[in-house]
C-alpha cells in the first residue's frame, strides 16, 4: 500500500510540475488562445490540488467509518 501511495504522490507532483510550466508558457507566448489557455492553467493549478486534498478527506472518514464497522 505504501509503494502505491508513492507512485500516486510522485505521479502528483509530476502533473503539477507540468501544470506550472505550461502556466509559464502560456503566459510568455503571443498567440490570440494565449490568454485564455493562460486562465485555464492557472484554475487548474488551484482546483486540481484542492480537489485531490477533499477527496483524501473523504476517502479517509470513509475508510475509518469501516475499520470501525469490522471491528464492531
Amino acid at each position: 500500500m505504501k509503494k502505491g501511495k508513492r507512485i500516486l504522490a510522485l505521479a502528483g507532483a509530476v502533473v503539477l510540475i507540468l501544470m506550472y510550466l505550461c502556466t509559464l508558457v502560456f503566459a510568455l507566448i503571443d498567440h490570440p488562445a494565449a490568454k485564455d489557455l493562460l486562465m485555464v492553467s492557472i484554475a487548474c493549478t488551484i482546483l486540481i490540488p484542492v480537489l485531490l486534498y477533499g477527496y483524501l478527506l473523504v476517502y479517509r472518514l470513509l475508510s475509518h467509518d469501516r475499520e470501525n464497522d469490522e471491528e464492531r
